[in-house]
């Protein structure tokens, strides 16, 4: 699976968000968006990036940028998620894999020997433009949000 690079279009993102509502890449138009891909709700890196992007949302709001999380789990698991850890940020359920699959995010892990199937944990600035302005593959969690924020600052 190719996996979408500087200046490509990004590719487009229909999925229910927590809460249920329908959240499209497209509703964003003329705003930046950072897409991230994290692996599972309420796991100890999920929670800090999760934690990391609301408590520097209003920042990310002053300029233009809104902040969709997506992972594999289900509308119910992501309202009971945002709901333990007060988490503002929208958190996109794509059950089916196919966002996943287009981001190239679903790829093959490996954890004590064993191998699985899994969501590398990447996260995809777009521009207002509508293309991918900047890229992060195999996120380490620490300093993570203030390296987005820094990049969504120089668009």
């Amino acid at each position: 699976m190719t996996q979408p690079a500087n200046g490509d279009p990004a590719p487009a993102i229909s999925l229910p968000r927590d809460g249920g509502e329908m959240v499209n890449l497209s509703d964003f138009a003329g705003q930046n968006v950072v897409v991230y891909f994290y692996p599972r709700d309420d796991t100890s890196g999920c929670t800090k990036e999760a934690i990391g992007f609301t408590d520097r949302l209003d920042d990310f709001a002053t300029i233009n940028t809104v902040i969709l999380g997506i992972s594999k789990d289900s509308v119910k698991k992501h309202d009971k998620f945002v709901a333990k850890h007060e988490l503002k940020i929208a958190l996109l359920s794509d059950e089916e894999g196919d966002v996943c699959e287009r981001y190239g995010v679903w790829v093959e892990k490996s954890m004590y020997g064993k191998t699985y199937m899994g969501i590398e944990r990447a996260t995809y600035l777009i521009g207002a433009d509508g293309k991918i302005a900047q890229v992060w593959r195999k996120v380490r969690v620490p300093g993570h949000v203030d390296a987005v924020l820094d990049a969504a600052r120089a668009l």
